[in-house]
Protein backbone atom coordinates (compact mmCIF):
# COMPACT_ATOMS: atom_id res chain seq x y z
CA UNK A 1 0.00 0.00 0.00
CA UNK A 2 1.25 3.50 -0.75
CA UNK A 3 1.04 6.23 1.83
CA UNK A 4 -1.02 9.37 1.31
CA UNK A 5 2.20 11.41 1.19
CA UNK A 6 3.56 9.19 -1.58
CA UNK A 7 0.34 9.42 -3.57
CA UNK A 8 0.06 13.18 -3.23
CA UNK A 9 3.32 13.58 -5.16
CA UNK A 10 1.43 12.84 -8.38
CA UNK A 11 -0.24 16.28 -8.46
CA UNK A 12 1.82 19.34 -9.31
CA UNK A 13 1.04 23.04 -9.33
CA UNK A 14 -0.16 22.85 -12.94
CA UNK A 15 -3.29 21.03 -11.85
CA UNK A 16 -4.49 17.43 -12.03
CA UNK A 17 -3.10 15.12 -14.67
CA UNK A 18 -5.37 12.91 -16.76
CA UNK A 19 -5.12 9.15 -17.16
CA UNK A 20 -6.39 6.49 -19.56
CA UNK A 21 -6.43 2.73 -18.92
CA UNK A 22 -6.63 0.20 -21.75
CA UNK A 23 -7.73 -3.23 -20.53
CA UNK A 24 -7.26 -6.57 -22.29
CA UNK A 25 -8.31 -10.08 -21.27
CA UNK A 26 -10.46 -11.56 -18.57
CA UNK A 27 -12.77 -10.42 -15.77
CA UNK A 28 -9.85 -10.32 -13.33
CA UNK A 29 -8.11 -7.74 -15.52
CA UNK A 30 -11.29 -5.65 -15.71
CA UNK A 31 -11.48 -5.73 -11.93
CA UNK A 32 -7.77 -4.89 -11.60
CA UNK A 33 -8.31 -1.88 -13.88
CA UNK A 34 -10.98 -0.60 -11.50
CA UNK A 35 -8.32 -0.78 -8.79
CA UNK A 36 -5.78 1.02 -10.97
CA UNK A 37 -8.32 3.77 -11.64
CA UNK A 38 -8.97 4.08 -7.92
CA UNK A 39 -5.26 4.28 -7.14
CA UNK A 40 -4.66 6.99 -9.73
CA UNK A 41 -7.66 9.05 -8.66
CA UNK A 42 -6.62 8.66 -5.04
CA UNK A 43 -3.26 10.08 -6.12
CA UNK A 44 -4.93 13.10 -7.72
CA UNK A 45 -5.18 12.07 -11.36
CA UNK A 46 -8.45 12.55 -13.26
CA UNK A 47 -9.95 10.25 -15.85
CA UNK A 48 -9.50 11.38 -19.45
CA UNK A 49 -12.68 11.74 -21.50
CA UNK A 50 -13.88 8.71 -23.41
CA UNK A 51 -12.19 8.40 -26.79
CA UNK A 52 -9.07 10.35 -25.77
CA UNK A 53 -7.01 7.72 -27.63
CA UNK A 54 -3.64 8.31 -26.05
CA UNK A 55 -4.06 12.03 -25.38
CA UNK A 56 -3.96 11.56 -21.61
CA UNK A 57 -0.99 12.51 -19.44
CA UNK A 58 -0.68 8.87 -18.31
CA UNK A 59 -1.65 5.88 -20.45
CA UNK A 60 -1.74 2.49 -18.70
CA UNK A 61 -1.91 -0.84 -20.54
CA UNK A 62 -3.35 -3.66 -18.42
CA UNK A 63 -2.26 -6.61 -20.52
CA UNK A 64 -3.23 -10.22 -21.14
CA UNK A 65 -0.75 -12.96 -22.08
CA UNK A 66 -3.00 -15.84 -23.10
CA UNK A 67 -3.04 -15.25 -26.84
CA UNK A 68 -0.19 -16.09 -29.18
CA UNK A 69 -0.01 -12.55 -30.60
CA UNK A 70 -0.59 -10.65 -27.33
CA UNK A 71 2.91 -9.18 -27.40
CA UNK A 72 2.60 -8.05 -31.03
CA UNK A 73 -0.62 -6.25 -30.16
CA UNK A 74 1.00 -4.51 -27.20
CA UNK A 75 4.11 -3.38 -29.08
CA UNK A 76 1.98 -2.17 -31.98
CA UNK A 77 -0.06 0.01 -29.62
CA UNK A 78 3.07 1.23 -27.86
CA UNK A 79 4.59 2.12 -31.22
CA UNK A 80 1.58 4.25 -32.13
CA UNK A 81 1.99 6.18 -28.87
CA UNK A 82 5.71 6.91 -29.33
CA UNK A 83 5.19 9.97 -31.61
CA UNK A 84 2.56 11.41 -29.26
CA UNK A 85 4.90 11.05 -26.31
CA UNK A 86 7.74 12.75 -28.14
CA UNK A 87 5.44 15.71 -28.78
CA UNK A 88 4.12 15.89 -25.19
CA UNK A 89 6.76 16.54 -22.52
CA UNK A 90 5.77 14.84 -19.27
CA UNK A 91 3.51 12.19 -20.82
CA UNK A 92 4.03 8.77 -19.23
CA UNK A 93 3.26 5.22 -20.37
CA UNK A 94 2.89 2.25 -17.99
CA UNK A 95 2.49 -1.45 -18.79
CA UNK A 96 1.05 -3.90 -16.25
CA UNK A 97 -0.84 -7.17 -16.14
CA UNK A 98 0.01 -10.70 -17.18
CA UNK A 99 2.23 -9.85 -20.17
CA UNK A 100 4.25 -7.47 -18.00
CA UNK A 101 4.63 -10.21 -15.39
CA UNK A 102 5.83 -12.57 -18.12
CA UNK A 103 8.11 -10.33 -20.23
CA UNK A 104 9.55 -7.98 -17.57
CA UNK A 105 12.68 -6.23 -18.91
CA UNK A 106 11.85 -7.17 -22.51
CA UNK A 107 9.18 -4.48 -22.69
CA UNK A 108 11.58 -1.61 -21.97
CA UNK A 109 14.17 -3.05 -24.35
CA UNK A 110 11.65 -3.21 -27.21
CA UNK A 111 9.88 0.03 -26.29
CA UNK A 112 12.37 2.26 -24.41
CA UNK A 113 9.83 5.10 -24.24
CA UNK A 114 7.82 3.12 -21.65
CA UNK A 115 8.16 4.67 -18.18
CA UNK A 116 6.82 1.96 -15.85
CA UNK A 117 6.48 -1.83 -15.98
CA UNK A 118 4.65 -3.52 -13.08
CA UNK A 119 3.24 -7.00 -12.56
CA UNK A 120 0.06 -8.69 -11.39
CA UNK A 121 1.19 -8.83 -7.76
CA UNK A 122 2.06 -5.16 -7.14
CA UNK A 123 -0.57 -3.02 -8.86
CA UNK A 124 -0.70 -0.86 -5.71
CA UNK A 125 2.73 0.54 -6.56
CA UNK A 126 1.69 2.23 -9.82
CA UNK A 127 1.40 5.86 -8.53
CA UNK A 128 4.76 5.68 -6.75
CA UNK A 129 6.48 4.10 -9.76
CA UNK A 130 5.12 6.84 -12.04
CA UNK A 131 6.42 9.53 -9.71
CA UNK A 132 9.79 7.80 -9.34
CA UNK A 133 10.12 7.53 -13.13
CA UNK A 134 9.34 11.24 -13.48
CA UNK A 135 11.87 12.32 -10.85
CA UNK A 136 14.68 9.94 -11.89
CA UNK A 137 13.92 10.32 -15.62
CA UNK A 138 14.39 6.62 -16.27
CA UNK A 139 12.13 3.60 -16.63
CA UNK A 140 11.00 1.82 -13.48
CA UNK A 141 10.56 -1.96 -13.75
CA UNK A 142 9.20 -3.60 -10.62
CA UNK A 143 7.78 -7.12 -10.74
CA UNK A 144 6.81 -8.79 -7.46
CA UNK A 145 6.98 -12.60 -7.28
CA UNK A 146 4.16 -12.88 -4.76
CA UNK A 147 1.08 -10.86 -3.86
CA UNK A 148 1.94 -7.70 -1.90
CA UNK A 149 -1.61 -6.64 -1.03
CA UNK A 150 -4.92 -8.29 -1.88
CA UNK A 151 -6.40 -6.11 -4.67
CA UNK A 152 -9.63 -5.51 -2.77
CA UNK A 153 -7.75 -3.57 -0.09
CA UNK A 154 -6.78 -0.94 -2.69
CA UNK A 155 -8.81 2.15 -3.67
CA UNK A 156 -11.35 1.50 -6.41
CA UNK A 157 -13.05 3.52 -9.13
CA UNK A 158 -15.91 1.18 -10.00
CA UNK A 159 -17.46 1.40 -13.45
CA UNK A 160 -20.98 0.84 -12.16
CA UNK A 161 -22.94 2.47 -9.35
CA UNK A 162 -25.36 -0.46 -9.01
CA UNK A 163 -23.33 -3.63 -9.76
CA UNK A 164 -19.86 -4.64 -8.63
CA UNK A 165 -17.19 -7.30 -8.88
CA UNK A 166 -16.03 -8.71 -5.54
CA UNK A 167 -12.81 -10.69 -5.71
CA UNK A 168 -12.77 -13.65 -3.30
CA UNK A 169 -9.47 -15.21 -4.41
CA UNK A 170 -6.54 -14.69 -6.73
CA UNK A 171 -4.34 -17.21 -8.49
CA UNK A 172 -5.04 -20.80 -9.51
CA UNK A 173 -3.77 -24.22 -8.41
CA UNK A 174 -4.67 -26.01 -11.65
CA UNK A 175 -2.14 -27.03 -14.31
CA UNK A 176 -4.20 -26.96 -17.52
CA UNK A 177 -1.79 -27.42 -20.42
CA UNK A 178 -3.32 -24.56 -22.48
CA UNK A 179 -3.21 -21.96 -19.70
CA UNK A 180 -0.35 -19.77 -18.51
CA UNK A 181 -2.27 -18.06 -15.71
CA UNK A 182 -0.86 -20.03 -12.72
CA UNK A 183 2.65 -19.05 -13.79
CA UNK A 184 1.69 -15.36 -13.92
CA UNK A 185 -0.82 -14.94 -11.11
CA UNK A 186 0.57 -17.59 -8.77
CA UNK A 187 -1.06 -20.17 -6.52
CA UNK A 188 -4.55 -19.60 -5.21
CA UNK A 189 -4.82 -17.22 -2.28
CA UNK A 190 -8.19 -16.81 -0.59
CA UNK A 191 -9.57 -13.79 1.23
CA UNK A 192 -11.06 -14.21 4.67
CA UNK A 193 -14.86 -14.63 4.53
CA UNK A 194 -15.34 -11.75 6.97
CA UNK A 195 -13.38 -9.39 4.71
CA UNK A 196 -15.43 -10.42 1.67
CA UNK A 197 -18.76 -9.97 3.45
CA UNK A 198 -17.65 -6.63 4.91
CA UNK A 199 -16.84 -5.38 1.40
CA UNK A 200 -20.22 -6.56 0.09
CA UNK A 201 -22.07 -4.91 2.98
CA UNK A 202 -20.21 -1.66 2.33
CA UNK A 203 -21.12 -1.82 -1.35
CA UNK A 204 -24.78 -2.44 -0.56
CA UNK A 205 -24.73 0.54 1.81
CA UNK A 206 -23.53 2.65 -1.15
CA UNK A 207 -26.46 1.45 -3.30
CA UNK A 208 -25.03 -1.60 -5.09
CA UNK A 209 -27.72 -4.27 -5.51
CA UNK A 210 -25.87 -6.88 -7.63
CA UNK A 211 -22.47 -8.41 -6.95
CA UNK A 212 -20.43 -10.95 -8.89
CA UNK A 213 -18.04 -13.08 -6.85
CA UNK A 214 -14.83 -13.31 -8.82
CA UNK A 215 -11.95 -15.77 -8.83
CA UNK A 216 -9.70 -17.52 -11.30
CA UNK A 217 -11.27 -20.74 -9.99
CA UNK A 218 -14.05 -19.27 -7.90
CA UNK A 219 -15.60 -22.42 -6.43
CA UNK A 220 -12.22 -23.74 -5.26
CA UNK A 221 -12.52 -21.02 -2.62
CA UNK A 222 -11.59 -22.51 0.72
CA UNK A 223 -8.67 -24.64 -0.44
CA UNK A 224 -6.26 -22.03 0.86
CA UNK A 225 -7.96 -21.93 4.26
CA UNK A 226 -8.70 -25.66 4.48
CA UNK A 227 -12.51 -25.60 4.25
CA UNK A 228 -14.07 -27.52 1.35
CA UNK A 229 -17.53 -26.04 1.99
CA UNK A 230 -16.34 -22.45 2.30
CA UNK A 231 -17.80 -21.41 -1.07
CA UNK A 232 -21.30 -22.73 -0.41
CA UNK A 233 -21.18 -21.12 3.05
CA UNK A 234 -20.19 -17.83 1.43
CA UNK A 235 -23.15 -18.02 -0.96
CA UNK A 236 -25.53 -18.63 1.95
CA UNK A 237 -23.99 -15.75 3.89
CA UNK A 238 -24.61 -13.46 0.92
CA UNK A 239 -28.26 -14.45 1.14
CA UNK A 240 -28.49 -12.86 4.58
CA UNK A 241 -27.29 -9.41 3.49
CA UNK A 242 -30.29 -7.08 3.47
CA UNK A 243 -30.56 -5.03 0.27
CA UNK A 244 -28.41 -7.39 -1.82
CA UNK A 245 -30.77 -8.46 -4.59
CA UNK A 246 -28.58 -10.45 -6.97
CA UNK A 247 -25.52 -12.64 -6.46
CA UNK A 248 -23.56 -14.20 -9.32
CA UNK A 249 -20.15 -15.86 -9.56
CA UNK A 250 -17.58 -16.68 -12.23
CA UNK A 251 -15.85 -18.88 -13.20
CA UNK A 252 -16.19 -22.26 -11.46
CA UNK A 253 -14.31 -25.47 -12.29
CA UNK A 254 -16.21 -28.77 -12.67
CA UNK A 255 -13.68 -30.51 -10.43
CA UNK A 256 -14.69 -28.38 -7.45
CA UNK A 257 -18.41 -28.19 -8.16
CA UNK A 258 -19.94 -30.07 -5.24
CA UNK A 259 -23.48 -30.90 -4.18
CA UNK A 260 -23.38 -28.39 -1.32
CA UNK A 261 -22.80 -25.58 -3.86
CA UNK A 262 -25.81 -26.69 -5.90
CA UNK A 263 -27.92 -26.79 -2.74
CA UNK A 264 -26.74 -23.31 -1.73
CA UNK A 265 -27.61 -21.95 -5.18
CA UNK A 266 -31.09 -23.48 -5.07
CA UNK A 267 -31.86 -22.49 -1.47
CA UNK A 268 -30.48 -18.93 -1.41
CA UNK A 269 -33.06 -16.60 -3.01
CA UNK A 270 -30.66 -13.87 -4.13
CA UNK A 271 -28.22 -16.30 -5.82
CA UNK A 272 -29.32 -16.06 -9.43
CA UNK A 273 -30.39 -19.09 -11.53
CA UNK A 274 -27.33 -18.83 -13.74
CA UNK A 275 -24.22 -20.97 -14.07
CA UNK A 276 -21.16 -20.54 -16.24
CA UNK A 277 -19.40 -23.93 -16.30
CA UNK A 278 -16.37 -24.23 -18.64
CA UNK A 279 -16.37 -27.48 -20.63
CA UNK A 280 -13.34 -26.91 -22.92
CA UNK A 281 -13.84 -30.29 -24.65
CA UNK A 282 -16.34 -33.13 -24.60
CA UNK A 283 -13.68 -35.75 -25.37
CA UNK A 284 -12.18 -37.64 -22.44
CA UNK A 285 -8.97 -38.07 -24.44
CA UNK A 286 -8.62 -34.35 -25.05
CA UNK A 287 -9.61 -33.49 -21.48
CA UNK A 288 -6.80 -35.74 -20.27
CA UNK A 289 -4.33 -34.01 -22.61
CA UNK A 290 -5.56 -30.66 -21.29
CA UNK A 291 -5.03 -31.92 -17.71
CA UNK A 292 -8.65 -31.26 -16.92
CA UNK A 293 -9.54 -33.33 -13.87
CA UNK A 294 -13.05 -34.38 -14.96
CA UNK A 295 -14.51 -36.38 -17.82
CA UNK A 296 -17.65 -36.11 -19.95
CA UNK A 297 -19.82 -38.21 -17.64
CA UNK A 298 -18.88 -36.14 -14.60
CA UNK A 299 -19.56 -32.88 -16.44
CA UNK A 300 -23.00 -33.92 -17.70
CA UNK A 301 -23.82 -35.25 -14.24
CA UNK A 302 -23.26 -31.78 -12.77
CA UNK A 303 -25.50 -30.20 -15.41
CA UNK A 304 -28.22 -32.77 -14.65
CA UNK A 305 -28.07 -32.05 -10.91
CA UNK A 306 -28.20 -28.28 -11.44
CA UNK A 307 -31.21 -28.60 -13.72
CA UNK A 308 -33.00 -30.84 -11.21
CA UNK A 309 -32.42 -28.35 -8.39
CA UNK A 310 -32.89 -25.14 -10.45
CA UNK A 311 -35.14 -25.94 -13.44
CA UNK A 312 -34.97 -22.43 -14.98
CA UNK A 313 -31.20 -22.07 -14.67
CA UNK A 314 -29.41 -20.71 -17.74
CA UNK A 315 -26.13 -22.57 -18.19
CA UNK A 316 -23.28 -21.26 -20.32
CA UNK A 317 -19.82 -22.58 -21.05
CA UNK A 318 -16.41 -22.16 -22.71
CA UNK A 319 -15.18 -24.52 -25.43
CA UNK A 320 -11.82 -24.78 -27.19
CA UNK A 321 -11.82 -26.26 -30.70
CA UNK A 322 -8.74 -27.73 -32.36
CA UNK A 323 -6.63 -28.58 -29.31
CA UNK A 324 -3.47 -30.49 -30.34
CA UNK A 325 -4.29 -34.11 -31.14
CA UNK A 326 -8.06 -33.54 -31.40
CA UNK A 327 -9.52 -35.99 -33.91
CA UNK A 328 -12.84 -35.75 -35.71
CA UNK A 329 -14.19 -38.32 -33.25
CA UNK A 330 -13.00 -36.15 -30.34
CA UNK A 331 -14.73 -33.14 -31.86
CA UNK A 332 -17.96 -35.12 -32.28
CA UNK A 333 -17.85 -35.86 -28.55
CA UNK A 334 -17.83 -32.11 -27.92
CA UNK A 335 -20.82 -31.71 -30.22
CA UNK A 336 -22.56 -34.51 -28.31
CA UNK A 337 -22.10 -32.71 -24.97
CA UNK A 338 -23.41 -29.46 -26.48
CA UNK A 339 -26.54 -31.27 -27.68
CA UNK A 340 -27.04 -32.94 -24.28
CA UNK A 341 -26.30 -29.90 -22.10
CA UNK A 342 -28.30 -27.44 -24.20
CA UNK A 343 -26.32 -24.39 -23.14
CA UNK A 344 -28.04 -21.03 -23.20
CA UNK A 345 -24.76 -19.63 -24.52
CA UNK A 346 -21.28 -20.91 -25.33
CA UNK A 347 -18.08 -18.92 -25.70
CA UNK A 348 -16.19 -20.83 -28.36
CA UNK A 349 -12.50 -20.39 -29.16
CA UNK A 350 -10.19 -21.72 -31.82
CA UNK A 351 -7.11 -23.09 -30.10
CA UNK A 352 -4.07 -20.87 -30.44
CA UNK A 353 -0.66 -21.45 -28.92
CA UNK A 354 0.02 -19.74 -25.62
CA UNK A 355 3.79 -19.25 -25.34
CA UNK A 356 5.10 -20.93 -22.22
CA UNK A 357 2.36 -23.56 -21.98
CA UNK A 358 2.87 -27.32 -22.47
CA UNK A 359 0.25 -27.43 -25.24
CA UNK A 360 2.25 -25.01 -27.40
CA UNK A 361 4.90 -27.69 -28.06
CA UNK A 362 2.62 -30.75 -28.20
CA UNK A 363 2.60 -33.01 -31.24
CA UNK A 364 -0.53 -33.08 -33.39
CA UNK A 365 -1.09 -29.36 -33.93
CA UNK A 366 -4.28 -29.10 -36.03
CA UNK A 367 -4.19 -27.34 -39.43
CA UNK A 368 -5.90 -23.96 -39.40
CA UNK A 369 -8.48 -24.90 -42.03
CA UNK A 370 -9.56 -27.97 -40.00
CA UNK A 371 -9.91 -25.91 -36.83
CA UNK A 372 -11.92 -23.29 -38.71
CA UNK A 373 -14.30 -25.89 -40.14
CA UNK A 374 -14.94 -27.45 -36.74
CA UNK A 375 -15.38 -24.06 -35.16
CA UNK A 376 -18.03 -23.04 -37.69
CA UNK A 377 -19.94 -26.29 -37.21
CA UNK A 378 -19.90 -25.86 -33.44
CA UNK A 379 -21.04 -22.23 -33.64
CA UNK A 380 -23.90 -23.19 -35.96
CA UNK A 381 -25.08 -25.91 -33.57
CA UNK A 382 -24.89 -23.66 -30.53
CA UNK A 383 -26.72 -20.82 -32.32
CA UNK A 384 -29.57 -23.22 -33.06
CA UNK A 385 -29.72 -24.41 -29.45
CA UNK A 386 -29.46 -20.88 -28.01
CA UNK A 387 -32.38 -19.77 -30.14
CA UNK A 388 -34.49 -22.79 -29.17
CA UNK A 389 -33.75 -22.25 -25.48
CA UNK A 390 -34.55 -18.55 -25.73
CA UNK A 391 -37.88 -19.30 -27.44
CA UNK A 392 -38.90 -21.14 -24.26
CA UNK A 393 -38.81 -17.76 -22.51
CA UNK A 394 -41.57 -16.29 -24.69
CA UNK A 395 -44.68 -15.67 -22.59
CA UNK A 396 -42.79 -15.60 -19.30
CA UNK A 397 -43.01 -12.58 -17.01
CA UNK A 398 -39.55 -11.56 -15.80
CA UNK A 399 -38.02 -9.02 -13.45
CA UNK A 400 -35.33 -7.19 -15.40
CA UNK A 401 -32.65 -5.05 -13.79
CA UNK A 402 -32.16 -2.03 -16.04
CA UNK A 403 -28.59 -1.79 -17.31
CA UNK A 404 -26.44 0.95 -18.75
CA UNK A 405 -24.84 0.59 -22.18
CA UNK A 406 -26.21 -2.89 -22.97
CA UNK A 407 -28.40 -2.10 -25.99
CA UNK A 408 -26.46 -0.41 -28.78
CA UNK A 409 -29.66 0.32 -30.74
CA UNK A 410 -31.79 1.44 -27.80
CA UNK A 411 -31.80 5.07 -28.90
CA UNK A 412 -33.14 4.24 -32.35
CA UNK A 413 -35.70 1.68 -31.16
CA UNK A 414 -36.90 3.67 -28.12
CA UNK A 415 -36.14 0.66 -25.95
CA UNK A 416 -34.16 0.10 -22.78
CA UNK A 417 -32.15 -2.99 -21.90
CA UNK A 418 -31.38 -5.04 -18.84
CA UNK A 419 -30.66 -8.47 -17.47
CA UNK A 420 -33.13 -11.12 -16.36
CA UNK A 421 -32.34 -13.10 -13.20
CA UNK A 422 -30.73 -15.83 -15.33
CA UNK A 423 -28.60 -13.11 -16.99
CA UNK A 424 -30.30 -13.21 -20.38
CA UNK A 425 -30.23 -9.85 -22.13
CA UNK A 426 -33.71 -8.31 -22.45
CA UNK A 427 -34.66 -5.31 -24.59
CA UNK A 428 -37.98 -3.77 -23.48
CA UNK A 429 -40.23 -0.90 -24.51
CA UNK A 430 -39.34 2.28 -22.69
CA UNK A 431 -42.06 2.92 -20.08
CA UNK A 432 -43.72 6.29 -19.58
CA UNK A 433 -42.44 6.36 -16.02
CA UNK A 434 -38.84 7.47 -15.56
CA UNK A 435 -36.53 4.49 -15.14
CA UNK A 436 -32.82 4.45 -14.31
CA UNK A 437 -30.03 1.87 -14.47
CA UNK A 438 -30.31 -0.22 -11.32
CA UNK A 439 -34.12 0.02 -11.21
CA UNK A 440 -36.16 -3.15 -11.82
CA UNK A 441 -38.99 -3.53 -14.35
CA UNK A 442 -41.48 -6.36 -14.76
CA UNK A 443 -42.09 -7.30 -18.39
CA UNK A 444 -43.55 -10.11 -20.50
CA UNK A 445 -41.28 -11.67 -23.13
CA UNK A 446 -42.83 -11.50 -26.61
CA UNK A 447 -39.97 -12.53 -28.93
CA UNK A 448 -36.71 -14.43 -28.76
CA UNK A 449 -33.52 -14.18 -30.82
CA UNK A 450 -30.42 -16.35 -30.29
CA UNK A 451 -28.66 -13.77 -28.11
CA UNK A 452 -31.43 -11.62 -26.63
CA UNK A 453 -35.10 -11.43 -25.70
CA UNK A 454 -37.67 -8.75 -26.54
CA UNK A 455 -40.54 -7.44 -24.39
CA UNK A 456 -42.50 -5.33 -26.85
CA UNK A 457 -45.61 -4.75 -24.75
CA UNK A 458 -46.16 -2.22 -21.96
CA UNK A 459 -44.08 -2.51 -18.81
CA UNK A 460 -46.17 -4.13 -16.10
CA UNK A 461 -44.35 -2.53 -13.20
CA UNK A 462 -41.41 -0.24 -12.45
CA UNK A 463 -39.67 -0.58 -9.10
CA UNK A 464 -37.41 2.32 -8.25
CA UNK A 465 -34.49 1.08 -6.18
CA UNK A 466 -31.65 2.30 -3.99
CA UNK A 467 -29.36 1.14 -6.81
CA UNK A 468 -31.14 3.50 -9.21
CA UNK A 469 -30.79 6.27 -6.63
CA UNK A 470 -27.04 5.55 -6.43
CA UNK A 471 -26.71 5.72 -10.23
CA UNK A 472 -28.59 9.04 -10.32
CA UNK A 473 -26.54 10.51 -7.48
CA UNK A 474 -23.25 9.45 -9.07
CA UNK A 475 -24.11 10.89 -12.47
CA UNK A 476 -25.34 14.14 -10.94
CA UNK A 477 -22.08 14.47 -8.98
CA UNK A 478 -19.94 13.84 -12.04
CA UNK A 479 -21.95 16.27 -14.18
CA UNK A 480 -21.43 18.94 -11.54
CA UNK A 481 -17.64 18.57 -11.45
CA UNK A 482 -15.78 21.73 -12.51
CA UNK A 483 -14.24 22.01 -15.96
CA UNK A 484 -10.87 20.33 -16.24
CA UNK A 485 -11.75 17.39 -13.99
CA UNK A 486 -12.37 14.89 -16.73
CA UNK A 487 -13.89 11.83 -15.11
CA UNK A 488 -16.52 11.28 -17.80
CA UNK A 489 -19.62 9.15 -17.38
CA UNK A 490 -19.40 5.42 -16.65
CA UNK A 491 -19.90 3.36 -19.78
CA UNK A 492 -19.77 -0.24 -18.70
CA UNK A 493 -22.78 -0.46 -16.40
CA UNK A 494 -23.29 -3.84 -14.75
CA UNK A 495 -20.07 -5.82 -14.91
CA UNK A 496 -20.26 -7.97 -18.01
CA UNK A 497 -20.81 -11.43 -16.58
CA UNK A 498 -18.98 -13.15 -19.40
CA UNK A 499 -16.76 -10.82 -21.36
CA UNK A 500 -15.34 -12.44 -24.50
CA UNK A 501 -12.15 -13.57 -22.82
CA UNK A 502 -9.53 -14.96 -25.15
CA UNK A 503 -8.81 -18.25 -23.44
CA UNK A 504 -6.90 -19.35 -20.37
CA UNK A 505 -7.14 -16.48 -17.94
CA UNK A 506 -10.79 -16.83 -16.99
CA UNK A 507 -11.44 -20.18 -18.61
CA UNK A 508 -11.27 -22.43 -15.61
Amino acid sequence: MTSSSDRSLAVDVQGPKSYEIRTYGCQMNVHDSERLSGLLEDAGYVRAPEGSDGDADVVVFNTCAVRENADNKLYGNLGRLAPKKSQRPGMQIAVGGCLAQKDRDTIVKKAPWVDVVFGTHNIGKLPVLLERARIQEEAQVEIAESLEAFPSTLPTRRESAYAAWVSISVGCNNTCTFCIVPALRGKEKDRRPGDILAEIEALVAEGVSEITLLGQNVNAYGSDIGDREAFSQLLRACGKIEGLERVRFTSPHPRDFTDDVIAAMAETPNVMPQLHMPLQSGSDTVLKAMRRSYRQERYLGIIEKVRAAIPHAAISTDIIVGFPGETEEDFEQTMHVVREARFAQAFTFQYSKRPGTPAATMDGQIPKEVVQDRYMRLVALQEEISWEENKKQVGRTLEVMVAEGEGRKDGATHRLSGRAPDNRLVHFTKPEQDVRPGDVVTVEITYAAPHHLLAEGPTAHVRRTRAGDAWQKRNAAEAAKPAGVLLGLPTIGAPAPLPPVTGGCALT
